[in-house]
């Protein structure tokens, strides 16, 4: 892949997050990226700095994905960028905005709900929306979205009812708008990773994380990378034929 084409990555600047490897990979196999999160100073150094570690055009910006204002602004600064030549086409969107919860149901808030609901599933279908037009538009795109085991097994990990009821909700939307725009050269799939080492725990302590792993069959939580890797593959022409799938990246913890 030569940076022909622009892989636009939600939630990549945590240093501990899935977000920012997958905005390195991209970078790493030759592709343009574009750096979204809620924090503009930091999506912009972590372009930069993205950029110039893999000399490809990189560039950040701010965006609420539960806003469809910021949504739509975040979108057209992109457009900007590619007008001005600065950026090749969007050919790949990866949604890895989200948040988890680990709330027990009864002590939930409509709030909560809401707020896991809307980041997660309402995010992935406002930036999808967002940018899927380029992608039909030009007759090529890939959409990668961010579900979780947690929506496969109703939890079991460390988010609950909201977080697995959004991570189902994103599986859903996925298949349909695959089954959608199948004939339109842009395919949608989603991963479903177990246990990551990343930030999104916030709260667990050494004893859980250690319970985490020990129920692994591979015996230890993936890395960030490893789950990069698959999202990068399935933005690949090699998984032209691939659409409407679950890719399992959960070390045997649920194999159905």
């Amino acid at each position: 892949m030569s940076a022909q084409r622009t892989a636009v990555i939600t939630g990549a600047t945590s240093e501990r997050g899935i977000g920012i490897d997958v905005a390195r990979r991209y970078a790493r196999e030759g592709w343009a990226v574009v750096v979204l999160d809620l924090d503009a100073e930091r999506s912009a150094k972590v372009a930069a700095d993205i950029g110039n570690q893999f000399g490809v055009p990189a560039f950040g910006y701010a965006v609420d994905v539960t806003s469809e204002e910021s949504v739509a602004v975040a979108h057209e600064a992109v457009a900007a960028e590619v007008v001005a030549g600065h950026l090749p086409p969007v050919g790949a969107l990866a949604n890895i905005a989200g948040i988890t919860s680990p709330v027990p149901f009864l002590d939930t808030t409509l709030e909560l709900w809401n707020k896991v609901m809307a980041v997660n599933a309402t995010g992935t279908y406002l930036v999808t929306k967002a940018f899927l037009p380029g992608m039909l538009d030009s007759g090529w795109g890939r959409i990668v979205n961010m579900s979780s085991v947690s929506a496969q097994r109703g939890g079991g990990v460390f988010g609950k009812v909201p977080y697995s009821s959004a991570k189902a909700a994103v599986l859903g939307f996925t298949k349909a708008l695959a089954r959608e725009v199948a004939d339109s050269g842009v395919t949608v799939n989603a991963v479903t990773p177990g246990a990551v080492d990343t930030s999104i725990r916030v709260g667990s302590t050494d004893e859980q994380e250690a319970k985490l792993a020990s129920d692994i069959p591979i015996g230890r939580v993936a890395t960030t990378d490893e789950v990069a890797a698959v999202i990068t593959f399935l933005s690949s022409d090699d998984a032209s034929y691939l659409t409407g799938t679950t890719i399992d990246i959960n070390g045997g913890s649920h194999i159905h």
